[in-house]
């Protein structure tokens, strides 16, 4: 038995008759699709935008400011959405700013909790590009939250990490948390 005929038997047993609606014709399929497109960081390598850098002598802070994503809470298969500001201070090299996202996409399109993709995005980020510090900031709306359990919609949850100088310095990461306001 396939996928697709897995998906199909789990929503008949739930649905019955319904999947053969009109409007439900094709649904199995469009699931399947969409499950595959929204894990698809499960089988990509987040630091593989960001090898790509640049010499650049630019020693302060370069931030990322409100870059939307979409995620999935990993206890409910629910998705949490928002915003995240991702700040470094280059050590010789810079990268593309279009690969900052692109990372941050491939980690947020698994199954996680909102701390674990803020850390994983610093931490690549460090591992990555090597430079003196790396902070993140997210900011997220959790539809576990809002549409089930505790129904608090426009609740929002703030996640960070520090690494390297803005870990070491209350200055540094001030200065970047004034960029973010």
């Amino acid at each position: 038995m396939g996928e697709l005929d897995n998906l199909s038997s789990v929503m008949r047993s739930l649905w019955g008759g319904l999947l053969d609606t009109e409007g439900m014709v094709g649904t199995p399929e469009r699931v399947l699709r969409h499950w595959k497109e929204i894990t698809s960081g499960l089988n990509e390598d987040p630091s593989e935008p960001l090898r790509k850098t640049f010499s650049c002598s630019h020693d302060q802070i370069v931030v990322e400011k409100d870059l939307a994503f979409n995620s999935l809470c990993e206890h409910h298969l629910l998705p949490f959405f928002g915003v995240a500001h991702v700040g470094y201070i280059p050590n010789g090299r810079v990268v593309g700013l279009s690969k900052i996202p692109r990372a941050l996409d491939i980690l947020a399109r698994r199954p996680q909790l909102q701390e674990r993709l803020t850390d994983s995005i610093a931490e690549v980020l460090m591992l990555t590009l090597n430079p003196l510090g790396v902070a993140v900031v997210m900011s997220a709306e959790h539809t576990c939250m809002t549409t089930r359990g505790v129904l608090k919609p426009g609740s929002r949850t703030l996640t960070s990490c520090m690494l390297g100088v803005f870990r070491d310095n209350a200055s540094a990461r001030q200065e970047f948390m004034e960029l973010i306001k």
